[in-house]
């Protein structure tokens, strides 16, 4: 995809052209998914009590489901291809992360500020995946 806004700078725009620049990024953004989804699978069992002390039941489901849409929804966006689900899958997944592992407003002191911020983080990995996504739509259309 070639970028042709116009309202940077012509350096940022000379570095947001390298071709290939974007399946790196789509890397880059998906890989903390990708290698959690692989280490999942390695350390399964481990993968269960993590879901466990969630509270998710069955836990064995919940990471079954953590590894697929880790794995599968990571490859779509590398890939770019079914972006729209695989980054649907993996921001829906990151929601459930956020209420359920950073819920902020049930702690105090130190635990309330790291619980806070990574609350905020998946928010904007979420916001993330759903430009990626707005912009896999835009290259079919060109």
């Amino acid at each position: 995809m070639s970028y042709s806004v116009k309202n940077n700078p012509e350096w940022v725009r000379s570095i947001l052209s390298i071709s290939g620049l974007l399946p790196i990024l789509r890397l880059a953004l998906v890989s903390a998914y990708l290698v959690g989804g692989i280490s999942k699978l390695i350390g399964f069992q481990a993968a269960i009590d993590e879901q466990a002390s969630f509270g998710l039941q069955p836990a064995w489901l919940w990471a079954v489901a953590a590894i697929l849409v880790e794995i599968v929804g990571s490859l779509c966006v590398i890939f770019n291809r079914y972006v729209w689900l695989g980054a649907g899958a993996l921001g829906c997944l990151t929601a459930v992360a956020m209420f359920v592992a950073n819920d902020f407003w049930n702690h105090t002191g130190p635990t309330f500020f790291s619980t806070f911020n990574s609350f905020f983080e998946h928010l904007g990995l979420i916001a993330a995946l759903v430009i990626v996504t707005m912009i896999s739509d835009q290259q079919v259309k060109q």
